[in-house]
């Protein structure tokens, strides 16, 4: 998502914590490699096109040190390859692949929100794995390229006009809500830290109105950094609460997961009787 958005999808993918690679360093899950050999649905590059592809980073005369530096990691990262090998737009897609794995998050016919979705790797892997009768949405601050079995909306979720839009596209209790989205970093850590994890906060009151009982909910974070406010909601709101490093998710990065299952209710507000964060029912 672009402005409050998806430092992660946007081109450099961060990750972050205790993790790393995969054992095998390379893109796969308990199902074999993501997208198997047909290539990723909706718009991504064509199948193999990454496999050939050579990198001369140091070779292009007034790059910056650290544009080098970042084009030098994506050459030698296999998750990038096999993104576009795959079809997939970013490698975030293994990510999300990797927690659908672990934790079983993507159902056949699902309601599906991917919040922040820009490129559209999450998606992609979501239309994937929901099948033809799911409806997922998604949303982010920037248009983009048509995916083949999701809807996609453009504009802030944090705004009444567009969850209502989110709402009808969905047409029933929402089954997952995503959210890999992360404040531009500023290089300050605080001031990073706050920015994603108001991102973070929003993107819960919104899935406790969309959400329906058993739902599940998963948002980027930074690593040693949640708020034991959001923490506490959460556990609230859920049966089961879990932070997750995947391993596609880079090891130089602060990012991790909050993988919330089993839906309970509405968050309350301030703890009063009733009625969802936004004011709702």
């Amino acid at each position: 998502m672009s402005g409050p958005g998806r430092g992660g999808r946007h081109g450099g993918q961060g990750g972050a914590g205790k993790g790393g690679g995969d054992k095998g360093g390379g893109p796969k899950t308990g199902r074999g490699q993501v997208g198997a050999t047909r290539g990723g649905p909706g718009g991504g590059p064509g199948g193999g096109s990454g496999r050939g592809l050579k990198i001369k980073a140091g070779t292009v005369k007034g790059r910056s040190a650290s544009s080098t530096r970042w084009l030098r990691r994506q050459h030698a990262d296999p998750y990038v390859a096999e993104a576009k090998a795959q079809g997939y737009r970013s490698r975030a897609a293994f990510k999300l692949a990797q927690m659908d794995e672990r934790f079983g998050l993507l159902k056949r016919g699902a309601r599906v929100v991917d919040l922040g979705a820009a490129p559209g790797g999450w998606t992609q892997v979501a239309v994937e794995r929901c099948g033809r009768s799911a409806r997922v949405v998604a949303l982010d601050l920037i248009e983009m390229a048509p995916i083949e079995g999701a809807v996609l909306l453009t504009g802030d979720f944090r705004e009444a006009e567009v969850r209502a839009r989110v709402a009808a596209a969905l047409d029933g209790p929402a089954s997952l809500v995503l959210s890999d989205m992360a404040a531009p970093a500023t290089g300050h850590a605080d001031t990073d830290h706050l920015r994603v994890m108001a991102l973070a906060e929003a993107a819960f009151d919104f899935a406790g109105e969309v959400l329906g009982p058993g739902g599940a909910f998963v948002v980027k974070v930074l690593h040693g950094g949640t708020e034991p406010a959001l923490l506490n909601r959460l556990k609230l709101a859920f049966a089961k609460l879990r932070h997750v490093k995947p391993p596609a998710s880079r090891a130089d990065s602060a990012e991790m997961y909050l993988v919330a299952t089993g839906f309970r209710d509405r968050p309350k507000a301030g703890g009063g009787p009733g009625g969802g964060p936004g004011g709702g029912t």
